[in-house]
């Protein structure tokens, strides 16, 4: 196995010495193809087949890569493949002449070429363009992976996503679907006057999340700073300021491991409305999912995995103890205390810290008996406390909060409240936090005095949702891991 992987080093290298040979006799003869600084395109690929009717027999101009190459004497065969696909060109020598059939021939699998030419059809009923014209515009100096098994492991696919998009189009259309996602987010939200602001990535106090910020020191101000792990602190600010609707597609990054549906660096959309709660906010997301599958896929049904997700029908609502009461048949309404919740547990096997509240433990039940079964659209309702320190107290139940997680295909695809605008019992809250902290939770909420100070303006009530984009365009595009919606997927170094 060793020699033959020797022997395969070695057969590589030879290539790539070939490759760069090849490129400087181009330059030696003044057709240094690194110097052509622009190339008109009249069309795609797409619009050359699906406009054939209206271009046979017309001259275009379209640039690609060359993907396939057949010579045979005096013509040639290749496949060029642009952004929206490949299409087949027809070169002969008595067309382009017999010096640049020369250097056609020579064109390797992976260089960039312009092709002019008549658009026919061959005999064979395959559409393709007659060059009269061919172009080298940039020599490929890499060996593209081999035609037939691709470019299959996934680690080099992520790392060198570029080579991932040359050879499998249908990671090029996930990405060019994740694009029309966040297009009609945006116009769906635009048409409801919402407005887009951006918000800071580098703050002082990472709050609005439980989760482990990225930390760092900025020089100039002598000051220790983190990556924000949420946009929702800085966003409530604008709806004190009275900005009454509010949106931010952003970055946001947590500290935390890998996943398929976990990366440290992710996509988030948050948005505040004013006037109005959690229920509201359940209206516009479950209008919002469907109006994006439609634009973008044409349809309100999704397959995901093999399994039919419908968008159409209205969500399912069930509280968390409801829930759990159906999933683990254990209804919390009948559990008086901390100590109760947790002799459940330890009968249950599920593992809680010390620390844990009747409400944290309700929550473990949940993702232990429950999770599992939200394949269809569903959102839990009416979170505990302990876990929810920025909702709103339930005014008939104040162990819980107005707050819902929409769950489809098992995971948690948006969280949202009836935020918290009291002031008093928000400092409450970030004090719980903080004992946490002291306690050993590092993902715990940190006092932020500036936003109390802000709630002590006044904030109306407000309906606010977080949104993780990746999930939704996993759904969407039927993409089982999160990296697979990712250009550049957070990898460990290999140096």
């Amino acid at each position: 196995m060793s020699d033959l992987r020797n022997q395969t080093e070695q057969d590589i290298n030879e290539l790539l010495k070939v490759r760069r040979t090849k490129l400087a006799d181009l330059q030696e003869n003044g057709k240094d193809p690194f110097q052509v600084m622009k190339y008109e395109v009249s069309h795609h690929t797409d619009e050359i087949i699906n406009g054939f009717e209206e271009l046979e027999g017309k001259v275009v101009s379209l640039a690609g890569r060359i993907m396939t190459k057949r010579v045979m004497g005096k013509a040639s065969f290749c496949h060029i493949r642009d952004l929206k696909g490949d299409i087949q060109a027809y070169v002969k020598r008595d067309e382009i002449g017999d010096e640049s059939y020369a250097d056609f021939k020579k064109y390797d699998m992976g260089d960039i070429v312009g092709i002019e030419g008549e658009v026919f059809k061959t005999k064979t009923g395959e559409i393709s363009v007659k060059a009269n014209k061919v172009t080298l515009l940039c020599k490929s100096l890499q060996i593209l992976p081999e035609k037939f098994h691709g470019l299959k492991d996934t680690d080099t696919r992520y790392r060198q996503r570029y080579v991932d998009l040359i050879v499998n189009p249908e990671v090029r259309d996930t990405f060019i679907k994740r694009s029309l996602i966040i297009r009609e987010i945006r116009n769906y939200l635009d048409a409801k006057n919402f407005i887009e602001v951006e918000t800071p990535v580098l703050v002082p106090n990472a709050g609005g999340a439980a989760a482990r910020p990225f930390d760092t020191h900025h020089n100039a101000l002598d000051q220790d700073i983190h990556l924000r792990i949420s946009l929702e602190l800085y966003l409530k600010r604008l709806i004190v300021g009275g900005l009454e609707r509010v949106y931010e597609i952003g970055r946001v990054f947590r500290n935390e491991g890998l996943s398929v549906r976990h990366n440290p660096e992710f996509t988030l959309l948050e948005l505040y409305q004013a006037y109005t709660d959690y229920y509201g906010m359940m209206d516009l997301v479950e209008d919002l999912f469907r109006h994006v599958a439609n634009k973008v896929l044409g349809t309100t049904t999704v397959t995901y995995e093999g399994v039919e997700i419908d968008l159409s029908k209205p969500f399912t609502r069930m509280t968390m103890v409801d829930a759990v009461k159906k999933y683990a048949n254990v209804d919390f309404d009948q559990v008086p205390d901390e100590a109760a919740a947790k002799a459940l547990a330890d009968e249950h096997k599920i593992e809680y810290e010390e620390r844990h509240k009747k409400g944290d433990i309700l929550n473990l039940f949940f993702e232990t008996y429950v999770e599992e079964h939200l394949i269809q659209p569903t959102f839990i309702m009416d979170h505990p406390i302990e876990i929810s320190p920025l909702a709103k107290k339930k005014p008939e139940n104040p162990d819980y909060t107005e707050r819902f997680e929409l769950f489809i295909t098992k995971r948690e695809m948006a969280n949202a409240f009836s935020e918290l605008n009291d002031p008093l019992d928000q400092r409450k809250r970030f004090e719980a936090q903080e004992a946490l902290r002291a306690a050993g939770d590092d993902e715990a909420n940190q006092m932020d005095e500036d936003f109390l100070n802000a709630l002590e303006y006044g904030m109306p009530p407000t309906g606010g949702i977080g949104i993780g984009i990746d999930r939704l365009v996993m759904l969407l595009t039927d993409s089982s891991a999160i990296r697979d919606v990712l250009l550049f997927p957070t990898m460990k170094s290999l140096n």
